[in-house]
């Protein structure tokens, strides 16, 4: 079973996700852009791993206070982009202790640097500075209370991945 760790977004979070995708699409950008339902924060990356109610334990463990967080910078890692997540204390206080508690219960995962961004094309077909910042701006700032984490499935499907709350 493939696994990860994640923050699931609002609804309004998402559509402002969407009216950035579409403002791409307008400068040319194409690409596999992330279908609304899929789009999320990932804390943690597990991959294969057969055991998900012990994650589920483990994340419970982990004590979450709500916070927020709130859309902020568009970047990429090559053909990947994303849009980013302003600085938060508590969103990186929480995937600390998150990621401790999956090392000491020896679940293995993703140990890259946190660097919390959620994707909106994949294999994307353009140039970032095609797209004019001012275009996509009015869309930062959009917030959303976080107040849980959820464990996710990942299968590939006829269409794409489908990502599952478990």
């Amino acid at each position: 079973m493939r696994l990860f760790i994640s923050i699931n977004l609002s609804e309004e979070m998402k559509e402002s996700l969407m009216d950035i995708q579409d403002t791409m699409r307008t400068y040319g950008v194409r690409g596999n852009e992330t279908v609304p339902e899929n789009m999320h924060l990932t804390l943690a990356f597990i991959g294969e791993y057969d055991d998900p109610d012990y994650v589920k334990s483990i994340i419970e463990s982990v004590e979450i206070r709500p916070f927020e967080i709130t859309l902020k910078g568009i970047g990429a890692f090559r053909d990947l982009w994303w849009v980013g997540i302003e600085q938060s204390t508590p969103l990186q206080a929480v995937a600390r202790r998150l990621r401790r508690a999956l090392s000491d219960a020896d679940i293995p995962f993703d140990r890259k640097k946190f660097s919390p961004h959620i994707t909106i094309i994949r294999r994307a077909d353009g140039r970032l500075s095609d797209v004019p910042e001012e275009e996509i701006a009015a869309h930062f700032g959009v917030s959303m209370r976080v107040d849980h984490i959820s464990l996710m499935r990942s299968d590939r499907g006829k269409h794409g991945m489908i990502y599952t709350e478990l």
